[in-house]
């Protein structure tokens, strides 16, 4: 865990908070997490990055139910396909 000063703090609670707005994120009860931290720039200012190393290394990948066949052409009956020319 990386300590950040208190603008850098600042700075990700207004990033963390305009995201929730947006609704580009939303609040999660899980264990893992994904580091943050600044770079700085030539022109001497700091942009954020994430690191999302950690959290790769422990998502299971293609978890998750998958539909029965069946159910799937039985669907894909009642349903009109629009596209755009």
């Amino acid at each position: 865990m990386y300590s950040l000063l208190r603008e850098e703090r600042e700075e990700v609670h207004e990033f963390i908070q305009e995201q929730l707005k947006k609704r580009y994120i939303r609040p999660s009860k899980s264990p893992q997490t994904a580091l943050v931290f600044f770079i700085g720039k030539k022109n001497g200012k700091k942009y954020m990055i994430q690191d999302y190393w950690y959290l790769n290394k422990w998502t299971i990948k293609n978890n998750y139910p998958l539909s029965l066949i069946s159910d799937i052409v039985e669907n894909i009956g009642t349903k009109k396909v629009f596209t755009l020319s």
